[in-house]
């Protein structure tokens, strides 16, 4: 709004959600409403087959008397006799272009036209320029490399300097139930639900979001990473949405990852004690206290007496010293899960001789990356006055 003038945009892209395009502030229609609704016409494309000669002389006939037209963006979209066509007609009443469908542009039938403004497709092509493009480089790295600041990134999120420290702990975190849940999943995924609730929404959190998939496909696909997770997540048919909630029930913050399999729905839900201690709290619904440590035996089971002891004692057979053991159930006699912490990873021998345990249902070896932040070892001083003030 300017000079009591109210200004209107509308775009066209094939693949911009109306929601994305209403959360830009622009509406979405189809390229003929641009053509005959527009007093200004601005091209931001790349150049490709479907592209090329996209503003010819059947467009300009669709457009108002007195169009406007800026192309900054790539030579070629515009076909440059019909653009001079429509110009000596004044069907187009000025144009201002950069860019040209022969470059370097020596010789163009537009040049000198009064009704044109065009200069040079410098770019970033002049001296000063590319000093302050590598200037600007060099700054971005430093900060992505001392602050963990991601600025300007075409392929991920971008997070400012102000957010990294405050994200640094999250994004372990989602890392962690990601590659959880991703572990203990056997059949297809159809569907997932990062929720989000408590202080992390206060947080920007699409690379948590990123990272959440990455960890979680992983196991599946090796290549997978947080730059091309939504896009693999998508060409999969997996359904991905996010929902954030300023409670966060017991927890100060809370993230949740929710699968959705063939077979069944899992949902693994993490917190943070204190600022940075991560802590799994609840495995579909129940209950459970659990560090993350480099090797973990997931059992699901029947709640019925001596599968515990008979867990224990195979393992105490094999050699193997448990770290950790964390039992939840929510009713009695049903269902129960028991996450156990290892020093070592586990054989195939004693994995299959624990999955053969009566009133054993499932069994998972699972394995972190884990930095010595995250180890529930490393409590240190205030560790438990953290723990309850988070809880």
């Amino acid at each position: 709004r300017a000079l009591g003038l109210e200004m209107n945009v509308i775009a066209y892209d094939p693949f911009l959600s109306p929601e994305k395009a209403e959360e830009m502030g622009v509406k979405k229609v189809e390229l003929d409403e641009i053509f005959a609704e527009s007093d200004f016409i601005t091209l931001h494309t790349p150049l490709n087959d479907a592209t090329r000669g996209i503003v010819n002389k059947d467009a300009f006939a669709k457009m108002k008397d007195g169009v406007r037209i800026i192309n900054c963006a790539r030579g070629g979209l515009i076909v440059e006799a019909d653009l001079k066509d429509a110009l000596d007609s004044g069907k187009v009443a000025g144009a201002a272009l950069d860019v040209f469908e022969v470059e370097p542009a020596k010789e163009n039938a537009l040049f000198n036209h009064p009704n044109l403004i065009c200069t040079p497709h410098l770019g970033a092509s002049t001296t000063e320029a590319q000093t302050n493009v590598a200037i600007q480089v060099a700054e971005q790295m430093a900060e992505y490399l001392t602050k963990g600041a991601v600025t300007n990134a075409l392929n991920m999120p971008s997070i400012s300097a102000e957010d990294a420290p405050k994200l640094a702990p999250y994004m372990q975190l989602a890392e962690h139930l990601g590659s959880f849940s991703g572990q203990i999943t056997s059949s297809p995924i159809k569907e997932v639900e990062i929720i989000y609730r408590g202080d992390v929404t206060a947080l920007n959190t699409k690379p948590l979001s990123a990272i959440v998939l990455s960890s979680l496909l992983k196991p599946l696909l090796s290549t997978v990473n947080m730059v091309n997770a939504p896009e693999v997540a998508k060409s999969r048919g997996i359904k991905v949405s996010f929902v954030q909630s300023d409670d966060a029930s017991d927890f100060k913050t809370a993230i949740s990852v929710k699968v959705k399999t063939e077979r069944r729905t899992r949902t693994i839900t993490g917190t943070l004690f204190g600022t940075r201690e991560i802590r799994i709290v609840e495995i579909d619904g129940v209950p459970i206290e659990v560090a993350i440590a480099s090797d973990m035996l997931f059992v699901r089971n029947e709640d019925k007496p001596g599968v515990i002891g008979k867990i224990g004692t195979t393992l105490g057979e094999a050699g193997q010293n448990i770290a950790d053991f964390r039992l939840g159930r929510m009713i009695e006699g049903d269902e129960a899960v028991c996450v156990v912490s290892l020093d070592a990873p586990l054989s195939d021998e004693v994995f299959e001789t624990i999955q053969n345990i009566p009133y054993v249902v499932q069994v998972k070896c699972l394995s972190f990356a884990v930095k010595n932040e995250d180890s529930f070892l490393r409590k240190g001083p205030g560790f438990e006055e953290q723990k309850s003030q988070a809880a």
